[in-house]
């Protein structure tokens, strides 16, 4: 067989044309980067069971696949009454802090202010802050935030009845904040706090 340099030029212009035209489309061609992926969820079916202890000043609604366990710790600290709890999913690593304070021991006003900066601490990664009134048929009233982008509790409110009672709750995650790994449980557990809210009373 003769030697590439013994074929007639007319034979080799076309191999070469061919790869001049594909290095050029290949060094042309736009990249496009892979959306980032993330573990599909398995959520469980909705079902609500009630939390109603003797001696505990309210009563709600809380989902079957969570568990509450009395907060016997504040930042080191014991709580200042028995009636702070936790709202635990163990499915996703999570849980609801229920913090509880009686009004006459703090000025309303200044536990209203605190849920404000508690919430607004957060403004630093925040993308947007929303917050939303709460007036409920069971006379519960108070506020849900909402907070965008990768922070540590996207979720919060405080329930009062203005007279006596107050009661503040922020969902966390046992995870690096990220919103949109988190948005799919935060939505399922954001409906599980507004049935809590709507089921909430006073006693």
């Amino acid at each position: 067989l003769p030697s590439a340099s013994h074929l007639p030029k007319r034979t080799l212009f076309p191999f070469a044309s061919f790869f001049v035209v594909a290095l050029l489309f290949s060094c042309n061609s736009p990249y496009v980067p892979k959306p980032a992926g993330y573990f599909k969820i398995d959520m469980p079916q909705k079902a609500y069971q009630t939390y109603n202890e003797p001696g505990v000043p309210y009563s709600f609604e809380y989902p079957s696949y969570a568990r509450i366990v009395r907060d016997t710790s504040f930042f080191g600290d014991a709580p200042e009454n028995p009636w702070w709890i936790n709202i635990e999913f163990p499915q996703f690593n999570s849980r609801i802090y229920v913090s509880y304070k009686l009004i006459g021991q703090y000025q309303l006003e200044k536990l209203i202010n605190d849920a404000y900066n508690m919430t607004n601490k957060q403004s630093v990664k925040a993308n947007y802050i929303n917050d939303s009134l709460i007036s409920t048929q069971n006379g519960v009233h108070g506020t849900f935030f909402h907070v965008g982008g990768d922070v540590a509790t996207a979720n919060q409110f405080f329930l009062t009845d203005s007279t006596k009672n107050f009661l503040r709750g922020a969902l966390y995650f046992d995870t690096t904040p990220n919103q949109d790994s988190l948005k799919p449980v935060n939505d399922f557990l954001v409906a599980d706090m507004l049935h809590l809210i709507n089921t909430f009373k006073w006693k």
